[in-house]
């Protein structure tokens, strides 16, 4: 098993893959770095699989322009690891332009030797003037 700081270290570079293949619509890797049993959870609630998930964006129902994300902490344990941060992006979701900032939690698991996201679970963050 990899150290605490190995683990940080792969699950970052995977996070920023991931976030990077978003941004450049890069399908191909963002299949690549998935579980086959992905949940993938919208700021709104909405949920897609795996392959509900790809279509939308093939349909060109989800488009990332900017996407900033800062990995806050990963805790590891066997062949899971949380990944906790705070994303922010300009997004087109089915026609309508947002900003959404998020707080995360990427749950990546390790099959055989290749960590692969397994669920991404995004919180709106409050806006400061609605504390």
């Amino acid at each position: 098993m990899l150290d605490e700081p190995s683990i940080t270290a792969v699950i970052s570079a995977l996070e920023a893959a991931r976030y990077l293949a978003m941004r450049q619509g890069d399908l191909q890797t963002f299949e690549r770095l998935s579980h086959p049993e992905l949940t993938y959870v919208h700021s709104n609630g909405l949920k897609d699989s795996l392959d509900s998930y790809l279509n939308k964006c093939r349909e060109g129902l989800y488009v990332y322009h900017r996407i900033d994300h800062r990995l806050e902490e990963v805790r590891s344990s066997g062949n899971t690891a949380l990944a906790f941060g705070e994303m922010s992006a300009d997004i087109t979701s089915h026609g309508i332009d947002k900003t959404i900032r998020n707080r995360t939690l990427t749950v990546w698991l390790k099959t055989g030797l290749q960590w692969q996201l397994l669920v991404y679970q995004p919180t709106p963050m409050a806006k400061p003037s609605a504390l």
